[in-house]
């Protein structure tokens, strides 16, 4: 009787070490993700026409001073953005408050510049305005219906005779307002006052006020 309950005993005790030596049965692996395409940086945005930055940059401008004018608008460049056909990739713009003797800065980029232009709209320090000059005075807003793109239009038409026998000139645009003339101007202008074509381009009616 002692011999059979020592062989169960021993029977269970080698059952038991088998158990414990046997491998624990391992979890499920978990299942790869479809590996993720790396992110691109955002590409920046194209050049605008000059009446799409002019309102980005008038909206911050009105909450500085409500009787504000607009003093000049001129196009910019931006690394990396091919200004074309009236577009560009900055535009500055100049707004003056006759109530308050002041005239301040805006900038509209459609990507950073540096470090002191961003993406939108930059505004800068009001600084002091001491009033109109012959050639430089404050205009209507509403004064300013021909945008950039049909400006360029026509005085890339008067000067195409000019621009064949020059190619690659690089174009400068600005929209000021001088006693010269008897509403805001477009001033466009290929190469250098110098050695260049410059036409005037009427902002209200958008025509041709003068060119050489």
């Amino acid at each position: 009787m002692k011999k059979r309950v020592f062989l169960l005993l021993a029977a269970a005790a080698g059952l038991a070490t088998l158990t414990a030596c046997g491998e624990a049965p391992r979890p499920a692996a978990p299942s790869k993700k479809p590996a993720e395409a790396p992110q691109q940086p955002p590409q920046p945005a194209g050049p605008v026409d000059a009446q799409t930055a002019f309102y980005e940059m008038y909206k911050p401008a009105r909450t500085w001073a409500p009787d504000l004018q607009p003093l000049s608008l001129i196009a910019g460049e931006v690394k990396g953005i091919e200004n074309s056909g009236g577009r560009a990739g900055m535009w500055t713009a100049v707004f003056v408050s006759p109530s308050r003797h002041e005239a301040r800065t805006f900038v509209y980029a459609v990507a950073d510049q540096g470090s002191t232009v961003h993406q939108g709209v930059t505004a800068g320090a009001a600084e002091t305005w001491t009033g109109a000059t012959p050639k430089s005075r404050p205009f209507q807003i509403a004064d300013f219906t021909v945008n950039s793109e049909a400006a360029y239009k026509t005085a890339s038409g008067k000067a195409a005779a000019w621009l064949k026998g020059h190619p690659g000139r690089k174009v400068s645009m600005s929209l000021v307002n001088s006693t010269r003339f008897p509403s805001p101007a477009w001033y466009v202008m290929w190469g250098t006052a110098k050695s260049g074509y410059l036409v005037f381009v009427n902002a209200t009616s958008g025509q041709i006020m003068t060119g050489r």
